[in-house]
């Protein structure tokens, strides 16, 4: 019996980054400019530096999740934050929390659209590349 798993790793080698991070350049900086259908008065971003990995910052902390599911779909987390406090940790509880329950991810051009099941939206624009 010939054995099939050489032929898989090739065959998944082959297969293209299909998560968000194979869609938009590498390091290119995302900041949020709407959640939830209202303009952001602070300052947050996103990443998807490689594939399998998203990273970013709210108003306070600077964190990193896991991203591994294919787009249109999104699942990011459990996020993993620094642990700094500052007056705006109530926006970016928010903000974490959003990030971890959005299930869908559109992009075109510059525009990046996160949203879940609610219809609930975080709205983002590339900014350049780190």
């Amino acid at each position: 019996m010939r054995r099939a798993w050489p032929f898989l790793l090739l065959l998944a080698a082959c297969q293209g980054d299909e998560t968000i991070s194979g869609y938009v350049a590498p390091g290119t900086i995302f900041a949020l400019e709407e959640q939830a259908g209202q303009a952001v008065t602070f300052t947050a971003t996103i990443t998807f530096p490689e594939p399998g990995r998203v990273t970013g910052s709210g108003p306070c902390n600077s964190f990193n999740a896991a991203q591994s599911v294919p787009l249109p779909w999104i699942d990011i987390g459990p996020i993993a934050a620094t642990r700094r406090a500052c007056p705006d940790l109530a926006a970016e509880g928010a903000y974490f929390a959003a990030l971890e329950q959005a299930t869908l991810a559109e992009v075109a051009g510059d525009v990046l659209i996160l949203s879940d099941e609610d219809d609930d939206f975080l709205v983002f624009r590339a900014q350049g590349s780190d």
